[in-house]
Order: structure tokens, then sequence, then C-alpha cells
């Protein structure tokens, strides 16, 4: 954490920020430091989406319930995208970290904005799945309460692949230089920050639900 001749250091998990000439190191961690408030107030709100799912898990008025709208085969197969998803990005950081080139780098991201994609397909295809059932949100509180937290979701997922482009954009431009990186170990907490959530989402509704 500390350098013998230069004193006091940055150096972060993942990419190090130390000889971004670009950037003074306080300036990294006053960056890093405020993504991370944003990344709590997010888990807040899912926390919230949570909290209303599992309030109104018995409240189907007639409609469908849990085991009869979800499907634990497409949830795992999704799960196993997403995390595959997370392996990616870092090897993405692993190959920015090492100053391995550009290739390995745009690679991964590149594989990893293609399995964020592909979990958006799937995801929407159950979406449909469900509403030619006859499952909406305007069914019951449950089926409200799931259609909030899942979609909430997905537009998280599809923020990061978006957030994906634009960082392939600003790494054509200019390079890995200190602020890219910064953009980039960003990305890599909100990326992974939604793996967490999924898992979350896959233990409370999809295993609960159909196995309970």
């Amino acid at each position: 954490m500390s350098g013998p001749a230069n004193g006091p250091q940055l150096r972060h998990v993942g990419l190090n920020l130390l000889h971004s000439d670009e950037m003074e190191p306080e300036e990294a961690a006053t960056g890093l430091y405020g993504f991370w408030i944003f990344l709590m107030s997010d888990a807040i709100l899912f926390a919230l989406l949570f909290a209303i799912y599992g309030t109104q898990l018995a409240a189907t008025a007639g409609a469908q319930g849990p085991q009869d709208v979800l499907k634990l085969g497409p949830a795992f197969v999704e799960t196993v995208i997403l995390l595959t998803s997370s392996l990616t990005f870092g090897l993405a950081a692993i190959a920015l970290k090492y100053d391995r080139g550009q290739f390995g780098l745009v690679l991964w991201l590149c594989v990893t904005l293609m399995l964020g994609i592909a979990f958006l397909g799937f995801e929407i295809s159950d979406f449909r799945t469900m509403f030619a059932d006859g499952a909406t949100p305007d069914r019951s509180g449950f089926l409200s309460a799931f259609f909030a937290l899942l979609p909430t979701h997905g537009l998280h997922v599809a923020a990061g692949c978006i957030w994906i482009m634009v960082m392939l954009a600003q790494i054509a431009v200019f390079g890995t230089d200190g602020r890219v990186k910064l953009n980039l170990l960003r990305l890599g907490l909100f990326w992974h920050f939604l793996d967490i959530i999924w898992i979350a989402i896959f233990s409370v509704v999809y295993l609960q639900g159909t196995l309970a």
C-alpha cells in the first residue's frame, strides 16, 4: 500500500492505477468511492424490491402462482450465462492489469457483451412465454412484484451492455489511459454487482418458487 521512496501510493484490486499520468491517486480514489456510494443506493433499491416480492408471494388473487409460471431450467441457463460473463470480465481486467495489449482486453470485453446480450435474450423469451400464458403484471400482486424485480435487473444488465460498448469506443479512441482504466474498474464493480443480485434472484425467486 506504500512505496519505500515515494510515500503512500494507491493500488486497487484488479487494476493498477499507480502509473497513470493523467490522474492523481487521490482523484482516482474519490471517483471510485463515489461509485461505491451509487452501488449501495442501488442495493437498497433491490432490497426494497425483494421485500415487496416477499410480501406478495401469496397474493395470487386466483391467478398463477410461482410454481405455475416460474421455470427453473431457463433460469439456470441464464445464471450460467451471467456468471460466465463475470469470469470473462475478470479476464479482461487481468489483461489490462498486466498490460498484455489491447487485443485481449477488447476480446474479453466483447465476449462479456455477447454473454450479456444472450442473457437478455433468454430473459425476454421467458417474459414472452409468461405473457402468452396470461401471467401479466395486472393479474395479481405476486405477478406485479415479479415484474417489478426481474425487469429492473434486466434494465441494469442492458445498461451494463451499453456501458461496455461505450468503453470499447473509448479504448479505440483513447487507449488505456488512467481515466479509461478507472471507468473499466467502475464497470467491473457494476457488472459483478449485477451477478450478485441475480444469484439472489435465482435463489429467492426461482429456487424458492419452484421447489417450495
